[in-house]
């Protein structure tokens, strides 16, 4: 079977339909993780097939990228770019690097752009008043993580600079200001949404309940203050992102526990390179989030009624 063939047959069963345009109360709040992103595009799909479209979206990294589409109500779209053209050199590797003007391996500007078979992304939508985006960046000059939304003209570039990881590429210019992957000081972005005052909040995680990362801070903070020597703020906290993200995931299962934060995680720990092209895998990912979607409903339904 060719890679034609193969993409087309996996990619079958996924639709490419729009979602109604219905409002839940509350905010999702999407998690990065590169490929591991599939998971979160399959619990996504399943969210918008049963009418579940959140009044606010914040996502970091992959989760920005997945929610762009899910405010434009697009449903499959990013499974269908990122299992569709996960072997096309101009979105990931060397190819892709020497077609970036900001030289990463990732070419966001490939995949946010015009693509064949692709139904264009819908920034009336994204732009859509009623429904709030926002999309989570990193300073370079800072350290610390901002927050971009969809009444910004220059949204798109916002999600660019969430999903841009540092070493790899160079920064987005955001307002004439370098900004790296959101994900360095704020990977799960929830306690923005309990400081916006949302009750009901929606957690879409791309790792398993108990993953935890063994840190080590001494040894990559030498790395980050010899890469970064010229932003000693940005260096430090890129060192102990490992640390700041086990404390964000002890605190979110406390709130999860107490039923004040849904969480949806993958049932099975997801075991893919960074990077990974097994085609196979990521439609198994997708359907892994689509099922813990399906056999959360109930719960969730029960949840946003309390």
């Amino acid at each position: 079977m060719g890679d034609n063939e193969k993409v087309y047959s996996i990619l079958k069963d996924i639709p490419l339909e729009d979602a109604d345009d219905s409002i839940t109360e509350g905010a999702i709040v999407l998690e990065g993780g590169a490929f591991r992103g599939l998971y979160q595009e399959g619990v996504l799909d399943c969210l918008m097939q049963h009418g579940y479209n959140f009044q606010t979206t914040i996502g970091v990294s992959a989760g920005a990228l997945n929610g762009i589409n899910y405010v434009s109500r697009q449903i499959g779209r990013s499974a269908h770019i990122n299992i569709g053209y996960r072997r096309d050199g101009r979105y990931v590797g060397i190819n892709a690097f020497l077609l970036t003007k900001r030289k990463s391996i990732i070419n966001l500007d490939f995949t946010l752009g015009k693509l064949p078979n692709i139904p264009d992304l819908n920034m009336d939508r994204v732009k859509d008043s009623k429904r709030r985006f926002v999309a989570v960046a990193t300073s370079l000059e800072t350290g610390k993580a901002e927050y971009f939304d969809n009444t910004r003209d220059d949204i798109i570039d916002c999600v660019k600079a969430s999903a841009t990881l540092p070493y790899f590429s160079k920064p987005v210019m955001i307002d004439d200001k370098p900004y790296f992957d959101g994900g360095c000081d704020d990977r799960i972005p929830y306690k923005w949404a309990i400081n916006q005052g949302y009750k009901k909040i929606v957690v879409i995680k791309t790792r398993d309940r108990s993953f935890r990362i063994k840190p080590n801070f001494d040894r990559r903070y030498k790395i980050t203050k010899r890469w970064y020597s010229n932003y000693p703020d940005f260096s430090y906290i890129l060192a102990r992102t490992d640390e700041d993200y086990n404390v964000l995931c002890d605190e979110l299962d406390k709130y999860e526990k107490k039923g004040d934060i849904f969480v949806i995680a993958p049932s099975s720990p997801i075991k893919i390179k960074m990077l990974e092209k097994d085609l196979s895998k990521l439609k198994e990912i997708y359907l892994m989030g689509y099922m813990d979607c399906l056999n959360s409903l109930d719960k969730l339904k029960e949840y946003l009624e309390k």
